[in-house]
């Protein structure tokens, strides 16, 4: 059973940066392809972020993309979300989920396809 453990969050001013760590453990994070969702009180969980198994292909909502930068350590078993350029409406709480890896490939921004999800880690942009 995969235990994932989000750490990072917190309040910054738009324009400033925060990374966001997501902790590994019970399984061998190299299995997984893993992925960084957000979520608004009253809204769906958003895909942010995606990214292969071993960390070779990764993508992007176009929202975030050249802003933010999705990266995995295996060896170390952490996921990390780097955000730079914050927005107000980057405000959410940020979740990382993880997806069985299978031969077909597993890079996916459908989060009805990740059996395994963190607790999240609050992100608030605001001057």
């Amino acid at each position: 059973q995969v235990q994932l453990v989000e750490s990072g969050g917190g309040s910054v001013q738009p324009g400033g940066s925060l990374r966001l760590s997501c902790e590994v453990s019970g399984d061998t994070a190299n299995k997984y392809c893993m992925a960084w969702f957000r979520q608004v009180p009253g809204k769906g969980r958003e895909a942010v972020a995606w990214i292969s198994n071993q960390g070779v292909n990764s993508d992007y909502a176009d929202s975030v993309k050249d802003r933010f930068t999705i990266s995995r350590d295996n060896v170390k078993s952490l996921l990390y979300l780097q955000m730079s350029s914050l927005k107000p409406e980057d405000t959410a709480r940020y979740y990382c989920a993880a997806l069985a890896a299978r031969s077909g490939g597993c890079l996916s921004k459908l989060s009805s396809q990740y059996s395994y999800w963190g607790q999240g880690t609050q992100v608030t942009v605001s001057s």
